[in-house]
């Protein structure tokens, strides 16, 4: 005969949270050891951190402090921030939170601090059951904890932050080195993407630099919504190709592409881009603006005759 499970109210079995959940805790750490995979050791009550108390303060096996704070209740906002502060108060290589139901805000929050790397975090919930009229039991189950995909998530994250910054200060230097040659984009602000973009006089063209790790372009892009009309532009400037190239000083790449919308006329500049050493930028940034400038004089007579966007 196979019994059935049955879920108990935690109050029913541990009445007190910290004078008996906590002191089962204390003596059956093992349960928690079972379910995050880590031996835990030496768990103490009422840890001191500041002015706080924390539940409890076991160790690792390298002798690492561990935080652990329960709540016999729906996780809440008071909660998640005592791990936090008990982890960094204490240098805690390792937070557990353990609650009766975890909100899935809650869950969020612990995979998104796992992404940081800065210490592992692990919820789990807590559940009392019996079997017939067996004895109550704990199941304490893993929610969400450290894993190689949340670190690999957080360092791609850390990532893109780090290459966000490092295009807004390339930009925000550009930008001020350019508004002392030319008035091209004197009206633009300094992005975290890989381009910026000033009008053309036309609607739908405009000039754009754009920067990757390791070059650079300048380029007027051909964007109206139509692509047939973009290509008829591009052909438009490019039968005054040898006229436009002797102007700017040397070859352009004129890119179009069927099934590609926009169209571009560009240079591209080779020694180097925004992971360069910043002391670098200069000389990469006076190429860009000094190309930028002579690319707009070049098209700026045979612009003067593209008709208006068809579509407006």
């Amino acid at each position: 005969m196979i019994g059935k499970i049955e879920r108990l109210p935690l109050r029913e079995v541990w009445k007190n949270e910290a004078r008996d959940f906590t002191t089962w805790l204390v003596e059956n750490t093992d349960v928690l050891s079972d379910v995050i995979g880590i031996t835990l050791q030496d768990a103490k009550r009422e840890h001191a951190a500041g002015d706080f108390n924390v539940d409890l303060v076991a160790e690792d096996d390298g002798g690492n402090a561990v935080v652990i704070e329960n709540q016999l209740e729906k996780s809440n906002h008071d909660h998640l921030g005592k791990v936090i502060t008990y982890v960094a108060s204490l240098g805690a290589k390792i937070g557990i939170w353990i609650v009766s139901d975890p909100r899935p805000e809650h869950i969020k929050a612990i995979t998104w601090l796992n992404e940081s790397r800065l210490a592992s975090f692990y919820l789990l919930k807590v559940e009392a059951i019996r079997i017939g009229t067996s004895e109550p039991a704990p199941l304490v189950t893993l929610i969400t904890g450290p894993s190689e995909e949340t670190r690999e998530v957080g360092d791609t994250k850390k990532d893109l932050a780090d290459r966000y910054a490092i295009r807004h200060r390339f930009w925000q230097a550009l930008l001020t080195r350019a508004r002392q040659k030319s008035r091209l984009f004197e009206a633009i602000s300094p992005s975290e993407y890989s381009y910026i973009w000033a009008g053309a006089g036309k609607a739908g063209l405009g000039y754009r630099y754009s920067i990757t790790q390791h070059e650079a372009e300048v380029a007027l892009y051909l964007n109206r919504a139509s692509e047939q009309e973009n290509k008829e532009i591009l052909g438009h400037l490019k039968s005054h190709q040898s006229e436009i190239e002797e102007a700017f000083g040397s070859s352009l790449v004129w890119y179009q592409q069927d099934g590609i919308r926009h169209c571009r006329v560009a240079h591209v500049i080779e020694i180097g881009g925004y992971r360069e050493p910043e002391e670098q930028w200069p000389a990469i940034q006076d190429a860009m603006i000094d190309a930028m400038i002579r690319l707009e004089k070049a098209l700026r007579p045979f612009l003067a005759s593209v008709p208006k966007d068809q579509s407006l």
